[in-house]
This record gives C-alpha cells, structure tokens and sequence, in this order.
C-alpha cells in the first residue's frame, strides 16, 4: 500500500520527468544537461537532501553537476581517494546505499569526512550512458532517509540521464562530422579554385596545377588549402 508521502514523490517525479522530457537537446551541453536533472532530484528527495552527478573518464572521477556545497565536497572527496559509493555505483553497475553512516564498515577514510560534513545517509544509483560510467548521487541529513518510493526515482532520473547523454554524445559526434565535412567541401572548392587560376594563367593541365600547388606547399610547409586560398583571395602563389 502507498502512502500520500510516496504518492506525492510519484507526483514530483512525473513532473520533474515531464520538465527533462521538454528540454531541446541542441540547446543544450553536457554540463547544463546534467544541472538541470540533478536540480530536479533535489526536488523529490527528503528534504534537506543533496544530489550530484560522478563522471568517470579515462579511470578519472569528476563532479560534474551538484545542488550544495556537501554534495560538491563528498563528491570531491571519493574523487580524490579513488574510492567511495559514488564510484562503486557507477563502476559496479549497482545501486549503493549508506543507511547510517556511524555504523558503516565500507571506506573508513571517506565515512569520517562524511559525517563530518553532516551526512548520514546516501543513496548512488548508476547512470547507464552507452560511452561513459556515471553515477548520480543523493547525500541526507538524517538517518534511513530513503524510501523505497525515493529509490524508484532516483533510478528512472539516472535512466533518463543514462539515455540524453548518449543522444547528446551523438548529437555532439554529428556536428563534429558535419563541421569536419563543411570544412573538407570549403577546402576542396578552394583547391579547385586555384587549379583553375593556375590552369588559366600557365597553360597546365589539373594535375600540373595541383603538382604546382604541392611543390609550393612543400616549400613553405604550409597546407595545400591554406596556399590555394591565399591563390584565391590575392592571385599570388607562394613564391
């Protein structure tokens, strides 16, 4: 049976899934992309809870979005061990639960700094993004504070995170192709656009032309592209 407590987390997490599902991708980056969802599980959290988001890259952890300084500083602090729920969340592929931090076992260094930043509960779930390890991170001020109502949400907000970074990924890796296309075309219309000056001016054939192009490029070590733009903009071939 659900009570109004986990009917109103159901609530907040419709409309605070709702809110992601309105974001325009393209006008969004990574960084702003994962504000916004650590923003909106601060919402439906208990109250006085924290949240932030662990990126691991190449084995490096950062923070790369949180809603308070606590968040920031136990984030940091696995960061900087090398360990801690945050990262065993987002390595492991599993869900890691501080219950009460004065009785937990699990990395001594890092509970010490934790409850002395006034945590004593936390909940890491992994963000499954297909080219990345994540994990998205909750700190509270009191003991148990998670229901289970509270660990369905967090676990449908890292579903979500996990599915816009990697449409985001591949919105980046297209512009990427499209802007090296642009500027491959742009470098070929500017190639043969030299070619013809040059076929025009001495009577060459295209591959004298581009020989022309080469040699010059090779004398000055500088790019064909850049030679025959300069061609284009001045008449002038390097000498």
């Amino acid at each position: 049976m659900t009570g109004p407590t986990d009917e109103r987390i159901a609530a907040g997490t419709r409309a605070a899934m709702d809110a992601l599902a309105r974001l325009v991708l393209a006008e969004e980056d990574v960084q702003s992309l994962l504000q916004r969802v650590v923003d909106l599980v601060g919402q439906v959290m208990p109250e006085g809870a924290e949240a932030s988001i662990t990126v691991l890259r190449d084995q490096r952890a950062t923070t790369a979005a949180f809603t308070g300084d606590r968040a920031r500083q136990l984030d940091e602090t696995q960061n900087g061990r090398g360990y801690g729920p945050c990262i065993d969340a987002a390595v492991g592929g599993q869900a890691v639960e501080i219950t009460d931090g004065r009785t937990e076992t699990r990395w001594p260094g890092f509970v010490a700094v934790f409850l002395r930043s006034g945590a004593l509960s936390s909940l890491a779930v992994p963000v499954p993004a297909a080219h990345r390890a994540a994990a998205l991170n909750v700190y509270a001020p009191v003991v148990g504070a998670f229901t289970d109502q509270h660990r369905v949400a967090l676990g449908e907000f890292a579903a979500y995170a996990a599915v816009a970074l990697t449409n985001l990924d591949a919105l980046t890796d297209a512009r990427a192709q499209a802007e090296h296309l642009r500027t491959a075309m742009a470098s070929r219309a500017a190639i043969e656009q030299a070619k013809g000056i040059l076929i025009e001016r001495h009577r060459v054939t295209a591959d004298q032309a581009f020989r022309l192009l080469s040699e010059a490029s090779m004398r000055t070590n500088r790019k064909v592209r850049d030679l025959a733009e300069d061609l284009v903009l001045t008449g002038e071939l390097a000498p």
